[in-house]
């Protein structure tokens, strides 16, 4: 199966995907095999939240519309135009993936195939259904497919590489585990915000974006914010208060309501919105419904620290105030090419 066949068929799962979305799904009669699987995902999308309770249709709807989004010919051609694919010789890549934000392996899954490999997959028992029904459509749509995409419910056998997506914990088994095989092992990070006083209303706004987009589960959701000495929260909760209907979401009410009487009764300093408490920490990982924050004397040095502490860190946001640095409201719409970890998947797959 060659390349251009294989990104001809995501670029027709990149429309299928584009009919939906939570205002409304709009069936377009001109994308392959609707008949079968257009009712179909409607459901599953729905049905999502009872096999995971952080998977609202809403947050379903955002993943499915960012993966449509990214899976353009324009796109595709753009990522893949910095490889040469012509000495990949096809090999099994395992994947372990994570389940905390919906389709979050999916680009793993993307990249071991349109690199020319074959795929095994381990999915999450958070997130089991979505990736396996996407990837039922590619092989409707070009039943070659078949050949390259298994799942399996047991642990990993006959592969030569894989990819392993987990907590610190887990990593450490994962390394055990797969010490003898080419591999990518992921472990926890956080994103963080550079702040200095002079965002505009519409940026924290967005940074608001970055740090509720489902409910805060992503490694790269902001947890923790940077901020000058004597820095006003005011403009900051005045902003994120567009966000304040998350606290309607039971499970996210309930880590709000446990979280903070948590560090109430340690006798720790809170600000608080009534859903969304903000602690003084130099932790990068805060639980849900917090954000830490932290106070900077000097830029340079701050820097310097991130640099430090980049193993820690997915994500840093500000205006351009960090190099590389994304700018607020983007954390959740990666391009192909933004690769977790600043580890190049596709780099590590053309070398098997």
């Amino acid at each position: 199966m060659l390349q251009i066949d294989k990104k001809k068929c995501f670029i027709e799962l990149g429309k299928f995907l584009s009919q939906f979305s939570l205002d409304n799904n709009r069936k377009n009669e001109a994308v392959l095999h609707n008949d079968l699987y257009f009712d179909r995902f409607v459901d599953l999308i729905h049905l999502s939240q009872s096999h995971n309770g952080w998977f609202t249709p809403e947050q379903v709807y955002f993943s499915v519309q960012s993966w449509a989004n990214a899976l353009t010919d324009e796109n595709l051609n753009k990522w893949l135009s910095a490889y040469n694919f012509s000495n990949v010789t096809t090999k099994t890549v395992g994947l372990i993936l994570a389940g905390n934000i919906p389709l979050v392996g999916f680009h793993d899954f993307l990249s071991v195939l349109i690199s020319g490999h074959k795929v095994l997959v381990k999915t999450s028992s958070n997130d089991q259904h979505l990736i396996k029904f996407l990837a039922n459509y590619l092989m409707a749509v070009n039943p070659d497919f078949e050949k390259y995409i298994t799942f399996t419910d047991g642990k990993l056998e006959n592969f030569d590489a894989v990819i392993a997506t987990g907590s610190n914990n887990t990593a450490r088994y994962f390394e055990y585990y797969f010490k003898d095989k080419p591999s990518i092992i992921r472990k926890n990070r956080n994103s963080v915000a550079v702040l200095t006083g002079d965002e505009t209303k519409e940026d924290l706004i967005n940074l608001g974006e970055d740090i509720f987009r489902y409910f805060g589960l992503g490694c790269r959701n902001v947890s923790k914010l940077f901020v000058p000495k004597d820095y006003d929260f005011k403009a900051f909760f005045e902003a994120i208060y567009e966000y304040k209907d998350v606290i309607y979401y039971e499970k996210y009410s309930n880590n709000y309501d446990y979280n903070k009487a948590v560090f109430l009764m340690s006798n720790f300093k809170l600000l608080d919105n009534e859903f969304l408490t903000l602690k003084e920490d130099s932790s990068y990982a805060s639980p849900i419904s917090s954000v830490f924050y932290e106070y900077y004397d000097d830029i340079e040095v701050l820097k310097s620290q991130l640099k430090n502490d980049a193993e820690q860190i997915q994500c840093i946001v500000s205006n351009d105030i960090v190099e590389n640095s994304i700018p607020f409201g983007k954390t959740q719409k990666p391009e192909l090419w933004d690769y977790a970890d600043n580890v190049d998947t596709i780099q590590f797959l053309m070398q098997l």
